[in-house]
């Protein structure tokens, strides 16, 4: 069975929501719940703190981007901290990764950081799979070809 934990602080205008546990299809309703209650009590600036999460699919992904979109449209800031990738809880950011979708979120490398708004992290780069050539240029997409509707 997958849990997850979640503490929540208010640090300076911000609500400090820190995740520890497994980020699921199981879990990620309670997450959302949570986000949802801290903007019902108007509470529009969150950073949720992923360095805790040792397991993250679509899921909880889906989740983090609906949080983002629902505090966009209240005028409110989300931030997230996610671990190195080369620690032993970097699965989170290989996700966030390979599916494209740091770029949507501010990333930080820990929750002082985020707090203070300095300059977000870049965004991680997978490391490249063992036999392969990291410099060689990725091969383009072949068009489709388009058909008269």
């Amino acid at each position: 069975m997958t849990t997850i934990e979640a503490d929540e602080d208010d640090r300076g205008g911000w609500t400090v929501l820190a995740l520890r546990g497994e980020l699921d299809l199981v879990t990620s309703p309670e997450i959302r719940r949570r986000v949802h209650d801290a903007v019902a009590a108007g509470r529009h600036d969150l950073v949720v703190d992923l360095s805790g999460v040792r397991f993250c699919d679509s899921s909880g992904i889906g989740v983090l981007v609906a949080a983002r979109r629902l505090l966009r449209s209240c005028g409110g800031r989300l931030r997230l901290v996610l671990p190195e990738a080369e620690e032993s809880q970097g699965h989170v950011t290989r996700v966030f990764s390979a599916l494209g979708v740091t770029r949507l979120f501010e990333v930080y490398e820990d929750v002082p950081a985020a707090l203070a708004g300095e300059a977000p992290a870049p965004p991680p780069v997978p490391a490249p799979r063992s036999g392969t050539d990291a410099s060689a240029p990725l091969p383009r997409p072949t068009p489709l070809p388009r058909t008269a509707p």
